[in-house]
């Protein structure tokens, strides 16, 4: 099953025209859609719980996959977590953004095959601008690795992603862009 390969084909229909997406609710469901389309010998499921999935949801950075995919026997396939942000608070969803990476981490620990992470931005200073502090992460090719801080706030709250990964922006439509990670464990050298 190539997702990625799925995903970026759904990004292509967006940019077309042939697929028309405003928020994270309307990506979630029109990349869900598509994927059921593509993906008939599996089940495409939307916030499905880890503990339908017999995992501890205490032990989880969130509780909840936007988008699960099963076989039809329900063993996991793989996950994709989504962010469409439309409300600026750029450093906050960057953090967001990495909460979520280290979420998929944690499925793929538990036994998914596959994660990925896809983000739509449609604001530039998602993608361009300064590359300070977690700018870097997603703005100027930083690895998205190690103990992540969250950059405002009392800065208490911390997340880990074990792997090394890398944000590049592909133009979707206008000056909408779309990141596309694939999260999986770290293979040894």
């Amino acid at each position: 099953m190539k997702l990625d390969h799925h995903i970026t084909k759904f990004t292509q229909a967006v940019g077309n025209g042939a697929i028309e997406i405003y928020n994270e609710f309307s990506l979630q469901h029109e990349l869900g859609l598509y994927l059921r389309t593509q993906l008939v010998d599996c089940k495409v499921q939307f916030e499905r719980n880890v503990s339908h999935f017999k995992l501890n949801k205490s032990k989880f950075e969130k509780k909840e996959m936007d988008i699960a995919i099963t076989s039809l026997s329900d063993e996991p396939l793989s996950a994709i977590e989504l962010k469409y942000p439309r409300n600026g608070q750029v450093p906050e969803s960057m953090f967001s953004f990495c909460k979520d990476i280290a979420f998929l981490e944690q499925l793929v620990s538990s036994g998914f095959q596959s994660a990925y992470f896809l983000v739509v931005a449609d604001h530039k200073q998602f993608y361009s601008g300064s590359s300070e502090g977690i700018y870097g992460l997603f703005r100027s090719g930083m690895p998205i690795t190690g103990i992540i801080t969250k950059p405002t706030g009392a800065k208490d709250f911390k997340v880990t992603i074990n792997g090394t990964y890398t944000a590049s922006w592909l133009p979707m439509i206008g000056d909408t862009k779309f990141c596309l990670v694939q999260v999986g464990l770290t293979k040894p050298a």
